[in-house]
């Protein structure tokens, strides 16, 4: 049978259908002589034919709609998202006519993504043509430069000048926070390996930008509502850790052990990021961040991704994103990726950080304000002598992850943490057992000579307090603040942030400051600047890390690595200390409340900071006359309250007012 079909092949070649030959003759005879001797092959054959043509009948319907669907497949598309944008704008509508303060989130969220959207297609569709219109005023611009940015420069400083004296002028220990940051990079400067090499521009643009960030976020309005709401959402997003957390190892075990209660947070938030990698959001935002770092600054678009990269992701795995061009690298672009990883933290850390009450806005105001002032300070002490090769190149492509879905990239991310999370634990148990092994020799050493509570911080606390002092911190806070510094150094952020943590909660609660010799939390200005200053991978463990990720990437640069880290990390120690400058010299002091009104009402069951903060209003309101009669200064003079809430106050607080 099989040599009497009639096949494409067959027809192609020419070939005449074999049934119309003499053997085909011959055999059709014989087969029509017995036609019941076919054997149980052939029939079976014929079945399973019968049987693949009805199949074939059956799906035909379904082919043809497969071809109209491949045919007219851009114009489905387009109808699809047109319904979803119409379904969208209904649920917008909705929304904003239901309650428009509560849908004022969405708005903005959908106002940012319109925007960008018809930037893109401005860009698209007019760019070229927009530029031709204006290549006569670049070129008048280029020809009027080397003037014009001059009289840029003695009008900005000129500016800077007059800000700084009108805005000092209340609060004279800004201009401290202001010596600070101008002492951090004269320091740098005279460690920079090539003075006669550095690129101003970088540097100068790195710092302005840094300022600007900090200007926009500590001081406007809509900078601090915007952060605020930020960390607020952050912290909510976070919460849903406890979903998972909770039902693995029960709410009792989250509640009251470390390990249980803030490590899952690092899990859903790896999970999370992997995720935002596989949509191409993060992308999005760091080659948006890089370009316009790259087009101020001077700086290749390599190393200027790699940093804006930190912003979100750790110091390993931000270099993954321009792995291909590591081999190509100058010193100076390593040294920058280098101090990049080391001037920040990644996304999954802060999430954990947040849980320990950390302030969130701060945090990410941190981690924004970082990658400017690392790129531009990293040009400050490692200066570009090569030729790099990417000098002038935009289209650096960013590496995507292998991910097949949605939900292969969540698993992915969710076990890759693993790793982190173990890592953190591990540290955590070295370093702590460490430092308390340290401390314990420091103390048997000083009992040898008569020296009491002789400890590591206590150490830091004296090397580091001068610094501690520049950066804004009172002097009475400068200890503190220097032990913190010392611990985030030559340990690791978590502890120290751990630490901060333990201060901050003891300052709400409105324990008294001091307890005996003993100061038990730091001020609310003191808080602000320790925070950006431990925002940070620049800690000699990091060492190891920075050294090993990038080396299982480029092996044949480990000397390169090597020779540039540790310089790196002295760059990333000095750029989160800029930042707590910054942050020193654009604090705004908390205004006090109404202290009157407020322990009028309050209930004294509970203490909190602002309890404390109007009780000591209280006390330095009241006077003791000689005959032991007790009066009191504005705002306490002639209301009825003052002795009761002074009752109360002396009741939780000690002073003298209340001995007599």
């Amino acid at each position: 049978m099989e040599d009497n079909q009639i096949t494409l092949v067959n027809l192609e070649r020419g070939s005449d259908n074999p049934a119309f030959s003499s053997q085909g003759e011959e055999r059709l005879h014989k087969e029509s002589d017995d036609p019941c001797g076919e054997s149980k092959e052939e029939r079976g054959r014929e079945g399973k034919g019968r049987f693949s043509s009805y199949w074939r009948k059956a799906l035909h319907p379904a082919s043809k709609a497969k071809r109209f669907c491949k045919a007219h497949a851009k114009a489905m598309q387009k109808v699809v998202l047109g319904l979803l944008c119409i379904a969208y704008l209904c649920y917008f509508a909705a929304a904003c006519w239901l309650n428009f303060q509560r849908a004022l989130a969405l708005v903005v969220m959908t106002a940012l993504v319109v925007f960008f959207m018809c930037w893109s297609l401005f860009r698209k569709h007019c760019g070229a043509k927009i530029l031709q219109l204006l290549r006569p005023c670049r070129k008048c611009f280029q020809k009027s430069w080397p003037w014009l940015k001059w009289m840029l420069c003695v009008v900005l400083l000129g500016g800077l000048t007059t800000w700084l004296v009108l805005d000092t002028s209340r609060n004279p220990e800004q201009l401290v926070s202001f010596a600070g940051l101008c002492f951090l990079v004269l320091f740098l400067f005279a460690c920079s390996k090539h003075h006669g090499a550095v690129s101003w521009r970088a540097v100068v643009w790195g710092l302005g930008l840094e300022f600007l960030l900090g200007l926009f976020i500590l001081r406007t309005t809509p900078g601090i509502q915007t952060f605020q709401w930020l960390g607020d959402q952050i912290q909510f997003f976070l919460s849903y850790t406890t979903a998972g957390s909770s039902f693995v190892f029960g709410n009792t075990l989250i509640e009251e052990i470390f390990a249980f209660q803030t490590l899952p947070i690092i899990v859903f938030f790896s999970c999370v990021m992997s995720v935002l990698y596989y949509l191409g959001v993060m992308q999005w935002l760091i080659l948006k961040i890089s370009w316009v770092l790259q087009v101020s600054m001077g700086t290749t678009a390599t190393e200027t991704l790699s940093v804006a990269g930190n912003i979100f992701v750790g110091q390993t795995e931000s270099p993954l994103l321009i792995r291909p061009y590591l081999a190509d690298m100058t010193n100076s672009e390593i040294h920058a990726v280098m101090t990049g990883g080391f001037s920040t933290i990644a996304g999954s850390v802060m999430g954990a950080y947040i849980s320990f009450g950390i302030d969130a806005a701060s945090l990410i105001a941190a981690s924004v304000m970082a990658a400017p002032c690392a790129l531009a300070m990293s040009k400050l002490v490692y200066p570009e002598v090569e030729e790099s090769k990417f000098k002038g190149k935009e289209n650096i492509r960013l590496s995507c992850g292998e991910e097949r879905n949605i939900l292969e990239a969540a698993s992915n991310g969710a076990a890759a943490s693993v790793g982190l999370v173990a890592n953190i634990a591990v540290n955590l148990i070295a370093f702590l057992a460490a430092l308390e092994f340290i401390n314990a020799a420091l103390r048997w050493f000083g009992e040898m000579v008569d020296i009491e509570g002789l400890s590591f911080q206590v150490i830091c606390s004296y090397i580091l307090m001068p610094v501690a002092f520049l950066m804004g911190a009172d002097w009475a806070d400068s200890p503190l603040v220097a032990e913190l510094l010392g611990i985030k150094i030559f340990l690791n952020e978590f502890v120290a942030y751990q630490q901060l943590a333990t201060y901050k909660k003891n300052r709400l609660s409105g324990l008294e400051e001091w307890d005996g010799s003993r100061k038990q939390w730091i001020s609310e200005r003191a808080e602000s600047i320790t925070t950006f200053a431990l925002c940070g991978f620049a800690n000699f463990s990091s060492i190891g890390i920075m050294l090993g990720g990038l080396t299982s990437m480029v092996p044949q640069r480990k000397g390169d690595f090597a020779s540039l880290v540790l310089r790196a990390l002295l760059t990333g120690i000095c750029v989160s200390m800029l930042n707590a400058c910054l942050a020193g010299l654009l604090y705004v002091p908390t205004e006090v409340s109404d202290c009157v009104t407020f322990l009028s009402t309050t209930n004294f069951s509970s203490t909190s900071y602002a309890t404390y903060t109007c009780c000591k209003q209280l006390f330095a309101s009241s006077m003791l006359g000689e005959n032991g009669t007790l009066s009191f200064t504005a705002p306490w003079a002639g209301v009825e309250e003052s002795v009761p809430c002074l009752i109360q106050c002396c009741g939780h607080y000690n002073h003298t007012t209340c001995a007599g």
